[in-house]
């Protein structure tokens, strides 16, 4: 029998095991949180973009069963790409896929921004932002749900500005249609 078998289990102090065993842990939720950049889309990418809008949807509007939309969602991604929409990811330190844009180069019109809960206020939405300004420097449209005053505000705070109103096909929610352009200097 090995000596090491007999030894005694190593004992650590109550409240500090977890932080001696696993310093990665936290490591990883700072990594997680920390943009590496925006890449092109690569087909490999789907099952985390899917994830991410869900979890991202479900915590925004609870009442709407996005689960059941996954179907809709891929279908509406593989339309884009076949369009010719620019499909671009945010990538975490970790290689986790944190967030997605698509915008169309000859519109600019910007179909679907998503981040994943996990990494709200992180700077993601903003860089996917400046990343559909780069395909788009002359204009940015899209629309928001009028009731989602996050959503809202952060577009606001980034300069769009309010064109119009709708409706959600979908959902038949209001919408508000927000522009950006870009300031003369």
């Amino acid at each position: 029998m090995p000596a090491d078998a007999l030894a005694p289990p190593i004992r650590f102090p109550p409240g500090v095991a977890g932080k001696r065993r696993k310093p990665w842990l936290k490591r990883r939720r700072i990594l997680r949180r920390t943009l590496r950049g925006i890449f092109a889309w690569d087909h490999a990418y789907l099952p985390e973009v899917v994830d991410l809008w869900v979890a991202s949807w479900a915590r925004t509007m609870p009442t709407i069963d996005f689960e059941a939309r996954r179907p809709w969602l891929v279908e509406r991604l593989r339309e884009h790409l076949s369009a010719g929409v620019h499909v671009a990811v945010a990538i975490a330190e970790t290689g986790d896929v944190v967030g997605f844009v698509t915008i169309d180069p000859a519109t600019g019109w910007l179909d679907q921004i998503a981040v994943h809960p996990d990494v709200w206020g992180a700077g993601v939405a903003e860089a996917l932002l400046a990343e559909a300004r780069r395909v788009s420097p002359a204009r940015v449209g899209l629309d928001v749900n009028a009731d989602n005053a996050r959503a809202v505000a952060f577009y606001e705070k980034q300069g769009f500005a309010r064109i119009g109103e709708g409706a959600n096909p979908r959902s038949g929610l209001p919408t508000l249609v927000l522009e950006w352009r870009p300031t003369a200097s």
